[in-house]
């Protein structure tokens, strides 16, 4: 039997695949556990499989060091300068995983000029996680910061749960899409333009990112993994140097948990494009202002204010103590994930090979 041809495709025009953003909710969902499982689910090997390497993370205590058994690293030197005998840290193994993720659904996500949106990049970054740390005892539970407060769901197992948590995401109500704008002094404001101090009245109320970090803090009293995906620009203050909002509250998650921080970001959030006259909103606030895009200074006085504010997240993170993950809807996701978790490798595994003693395992 011969095969069916295909009508010809209308002049000018080229087949092609479907993006993320135009497909159904459940297509979305399936086409992000097959990357996921394709591209990522290779790097990670063992059961109990995390985006930080390490063989434990409870105490368990100390006992005395045996030559040519226990590795250097785990020297316990506080007993061991107690006791004047060597002795090493015993910890537990990891046989169950909770994941707890913080994710920012709050307006200034709703925005995107390339293949995804802001919002869909975190999905895209909640999918990872979820489909990495899956496995037998683990749980997950996560916080959804929208305009609305926070909606919570407990840490459970399972792949139901991950694609509950998923469709949710991706079926949340949306507002009007709006685009950054530059305040007179050249430097891009939180929530894609204006200044948080103008506007309306009861814009204070809805819930922050740092309100939400401390009830994952509560949440979670045994040490896990924690991933936080935003744009971080909430609470960010006009001094460069000056601490963030959510620097404290995060801080303190790092203190018990090893901390990942996805940053989410869109290019036209660092570089403004020369398209005429525009009138742009701000969703957090509704405000909305025309802005001519021809003129070379603004768009440069933009792109250095945006430049500096990034890196000011980045000093933030770095302070917190938190591993960093960048992310961009115009780059391809998968593969930078994959250069986090190769990252992270090296970094782990540099101290045993010199030798250096190092602090507690991962997840």
């Amino acid at each position: 039997m011969k095969r069916a041809r295909r009508p010809p495709l209308p002049a000018g025009s080229a087949q092609r695949d479907p993006g993320l953003a135009e497909l159904t909710p459940d297509q979305r969902l399936r086409r992000l556990e097959l990357t996921v499982t394709r591209r990522l689910d290779g790097l990670l090997h063992g059961q109990y499989r995390g985006l930080f390497p390490g063989p434990g993370s409870e105490t368990a205590g100390s006992r005395e060091y045996r030559p040519g058994e226990d590795e250097v690293r785990r020297m316990d030197w506080a007993v061991t300068a107690r006791t004047a005998v060597p002795h090493v840290r015993e910890v537990d193994a990891d046989r169950e995983l909770t994941t707890w993720l913080l994710v920012d659904a709050s307006p200034s996500m709703e925005f995107g000029t390339a293949d995804l949106d802001k919002r869909e990049l975190a999905v895209a970054a909640v999918a990872a996680v979820g489909f990495l740390t899956a496995g037998a005892g683990n749980r997950l539970g996560a916080q959804v910061l929208t305009r609305d407060g926070v909606r919570r769901f407990p840490a459970r197992g399972g792949r139901r749960h991950l694609v509950n948590l998923l469709r949710t995401l991706l079926a949340a109500p949306r507002g009007d899409r709006a685009a950054a704008v530059p305040d007179p002094s050249g430097r891009p404001t939180t929530a894609a333009g204006v200044p948080s101090d103008t506007g309306p009245a009861g814009a204070a109320d809805a819930v922050s990112l740092t309100e939400a970090l401390a009830s994952v803090h509560r949440l979670a009293p045994r040490r896990g993994l924690v991933v936080v995906v935003s744009d971080f620009l909430d609470a960010l203050p006009d001094d460069p140097w000056a601490e963030a909002g959510w620097e404290p509250a995060l801080r303190r998650l790092a203190v018990r948990h090893q901390v990942l921080a996805v940053e989410v970001t869109d290019p036209r959030e660092l570089e403004l494009p020369d398209v005429g006259l525009i009138t742009l909103v701000d969703p957090e606030t509704g405000r909305r202002r025309e802005v001519w895009t021809g003129d070379p200074v603004l768009r440069d006085r933009f792109a250095r204010a945006a430049t500096a504010q990034r890196e000011q997240v980045r000093r933030a993170l770095r302070r917190c103590g938190a591993a960093h993950l960048a992310l961009r809807t115009d780059r391809d996701w998968g593969a930078d994930i994959v250069r986090h978790v190769h990252a992270q490798r090296r970094l782990a595994l540099a101290p045993a090979a010199r030798g250096v003693p190092t602090g507690g395992g991962g997840v």
